[in-house]
Order: C-alpha cells, then sequence, then structure tokens
C-alpha cells in the first residue's frame, strides 16, 4: 500500500510561492457537501464567486472560471483572442514566460519573445521601450496581442503592467494586451480595468489561498470582441457559452463545486481584512525576509529593488553550492519546502514564498530553517538572516 505519511510530527512548512499554505476556514468550505450544479442552491454560489472575483481583479467586466490550472488559463486566454498563425509579442522575464511562450507556439500562434541577453532579463522587470520599439516598427500593426508575465514566479520579480499600457497608446498600436498575473493576484497590487489589460490570466492556488483547480480569465470588451472573430478551434475554453450561462449563476460544464465553496470562503477572508491591507501585508513580509536574506550576504535574484515581488524571494547560492541540496537538507532536517530553481537558474537559487496562511512566526521559521541549511551546507553566512528577520518584523507594525 502506498505510505501517505511523509511528514514528521508537527505542522509541515510549506514555504513554496505556491501552491500556497491553505487556511483552515478555507479547508472547511472544501469540505462542504456537494450540491446540484444545476438547481437553484448553485445558482447563489456561482453569482457570488463570479461577483467576488471582479472586485478581486478590480473590474466592472465578465471573469471566466474553469476548472483548470493556470496553464488551462493561458491556453484560454489565446485561443479566444487569436486566430491560427497570428503574431503575438512575449516578453522573458522568466520560466513562467518562457513556458507561456512554448504554449503559444505549440498552438500556431507566431511569438516574437524579446528578452534581455543571457539570464540578465531574469532578474530584471519587462523593459518596456524593447515592447514600445517593437510595436513601432509593426506598421502594419500584424502584432495581434502583447502578453507579459505581471508577478514572475520563477524570479520573484513584479513587473509594473501600466506602462506597458502606456506604450502601446503612445505608439498607437490596437494589439490586446494579456497579462499573466497567476501568482500575483491576492497578494500584490493588480487593477485590470484601471490599467486597461484586455484578458488577465490567474490561478486558485497563490495569492487566493485555495488548493490548486481553478483558472481565471477577466476579460475587456475588445476581448470579447476579438473573441466573436477569432478563428481558432475550441468547446472547452470557449468564453461565448461561459459568458451567456454565467449570466444566472451557472456553467456550461460540470464546474468544480467544492472548490467554488472555497473560493467563495477565501474571498470572504481576503474583504474582512481589505485587499489594501492584505497588499501592504505581503509586502512588509517580502521587506522581513529580504532582511534576512541581505544578513547572510547572499544575492537577490530580483537584481533591481524597485521590482521586488511581495510573492516571493529568489535567494541565490554561492558558486560551487547546489541549490537544490541546500533545500534537501532543508526539506530533510527540517520538515521545510522551499520552491527550486527553474529553468535557465536552476540549482543555482531557491525560492522562499510569503503568501497565503501565513504570519510573522511561520516566516522567522522559515528563515531558522534556511539559516540552519546554508551553514550544514557549509556556506559562510556574513550574519544571522533569523535575528535580522525579528529585528525588522517587530519594529514594523502590522
Amino acid at each position: 500500500m502506498l505510505k501517505l505519511d511523509f511528514h514528521p510530527s508537527g505542522r509541515h512548512f510549506l514555504q513554496i510561492p505556491g501552491p500556497s499554505p491553505v487556511p483552515d476556514r478555507v479547508l472547511k468550505a472544501l469540505s462542504y457537501p456537494t450540491i446540484d450544479h444545476r438547481g437553484p442552491e448553485f445558482a447563489g454560489l456561482g453569482l457570488k464567486v463570479l461577483s467576488d472575483m471582479q472586485k478581486v481583479f478590480k473590474t466592472q467586466q465578465p471573469v471566466i472560471i474553469y476548472p483548470a490550472s493556470g496553464t488551462g488559463a493561458w491556453e484560454a486566454a489565446l485561443v479566444n483572442v487569436l486566430s491560427p498563425g497570428d503574431k503575438v509579442i512575449m516578453y522573458e522575464t522568466g520560466h513562467f514566460a518562457s513556458l507561456w511562450n512554448k504554449l503559444a507556439l505549440r498552438l500556431g500562434f507566431q511569438t516574437d519573445c524579446l528578452c534581455l541577453p543571457g539570464t540578465e532579463n531574469w532578474r530584471k522587470g519587462i523593459q518596456v521601450d524593447l515592447i514600445e520599439k517593437r510595436l513601432r516598427e509593426d506598421s502594419k500593426h500584424e502584432i495581434k496581442a502583447v502578453c507579459v508575465v505581471h508577478n514572475e514566479t520563477s524570479t520573484g520579480v513584479t513587473s509594473p503592467i501600466l506602462p506597458v499600457r502606456e506604450a502601446m497608446d503612445r505608439v498607437g498600436h490596437p494589439a490586446l494586451l494579456l497579462v499573466d498575473t497567476i501568482s500575483g493576484l491576492g497578494g500584490a497590487h493588480y487593477e485590470h480595468d484601471a490599467w486597461r489589460v484586455d484578458v488577465s490570466i490567474s490561478g486558485s492556488q497563490k495569492g487566493l489561498m485555495l488548493p490548486p483547480g481553478i483558472g481565471f480569465n477577466a476579460l475587456s470588451e475588445r476581448a470579447i470582441a476579438a473573441s466573436q472573430k477569432s478563428k481558432t478551434p475550441k468547446s472547452y475554453w470557449a468564453w461565448d457559452e461561459m459568458l451567456a450561462m454565467n449570466k444566472t449563476g451557472y456553467f456550461p460544464t460540470t464546474p468544480n463545486t467544492n472548490l467554488l465553496y472555497a473560493l467563495s470562503e477565501a474571498c470572504d477572508m481576503l474583504f474582512e481584512q481589505g485587499l489594501e491591507r492584505v497588499m501592504a501585508r505581503h509586502q512588509r513580509w517580502a521587506a522581513g525576509v529580504r532582511a534576512g536574506v541581505q544578513a547572510w550576504g547572499l544575492p537577490i535574484q530580483c537584481a533591481d529593488s524597485t521590482v521586488y515581488s511581495p510573492i516571493l524571494t529568489g535567494v541565490m547560492t554561492p558558486d560551487g553550492v547546489d541549490a537544490d541540496s541546500v533545500r534537501k537538507i532543508i526539506q530533510d532536517r527540517f520538515d521545510c519546502s522551499l520552491g527550486t530553481g527553474l529553468g535557465k537558474i536552476k540549482g543555482r537559487m531557491f525560492r522562499i514564498g510569503h503568501l497565503g496562511d501565513t504570519n510573522d512566526l511561520t516566516l522567522i521559521a522559515t528563515m531558522a530553517a534556511c539559516e540552519m541549511g546554508l551553514q550544514l551546507s557549509g556556506v559562510s553566512l556574513k550574519g544571522s538572516g533569523v535575528q535580522a528577520s525579528m529585528q525588522y518584523f517587530s519594529s514594523h507594525a502590522v
């Protein structure tokens, strides 16, 4: 029989940047009895979560909810607004931007992937001037969409989105703006309507504090109009049937009912705290963790302090020190899971998540596990990151 008891006594420290730790209130909501997804009770749940997610995205426009991962939500965004062979700009800020580009290519779209040389772009945010230059060159307006990642989970960089829209406006280019905020939504400031995003893409397992299994597309009027002209084959991902049935709270396919219970509860928690306070809390957690990393004397993966992520912090290990070996020691000895380095930076860094069901003491314990693991790995630390994080949290009130 498969052994499922992976962890020793006490609570496991899940400090990866998603899936994030799930609050007890949300876990309880998951356990509610499943109801008839065609019955009258479900309509109330459906209408509530659709309205709640408009508030989270800060939009008056429709939000589509799929039983899917963020990858599914990526695909849904592309196939609804593009036709086969359409040209799109992708901006590579890290591993997930790279994966989105790969997905677009597999779907038959032509991508122009912009990035800085080597791994330099994996330490910085979007260079808006590169996008603006490329759009100016497109005098025939063959480019149909610009696709960017808001919070790059692989690097700990949060790129400003409004400057991208403003660059598109300066050029007068009609391309749609598609934004991946899978790891940003619910923890990093985001405004779908104010930033004039055409499709915002997200998932349940990050700042929304849910298990994986829900993908989101927040739409604009321009995106809906484009979807009515799209020639890309689609059925499950199609917006038209979703938009029609969502008006009464129902879905054209079987929804993940119990995850919608959990989504409703998670949204209640966010609104009870207030979205602005939630954003400030994540910024504070991130600053406290960074204070610890800087005290160790180790570089932060994000090299630009103006775009530090409130969701996670990437820690670079010294040359010759395999970051995954450090992570394994921390996992095996102290029951703390950290995010691995991905793609071009695998083995060169690890990621500390500060999102989900977390608090100051959770992060102080995480920093202690990291500090012990680094020392056991033979890494010479400049000072105590634990003490620095404690000092930050004690001197900066919530």
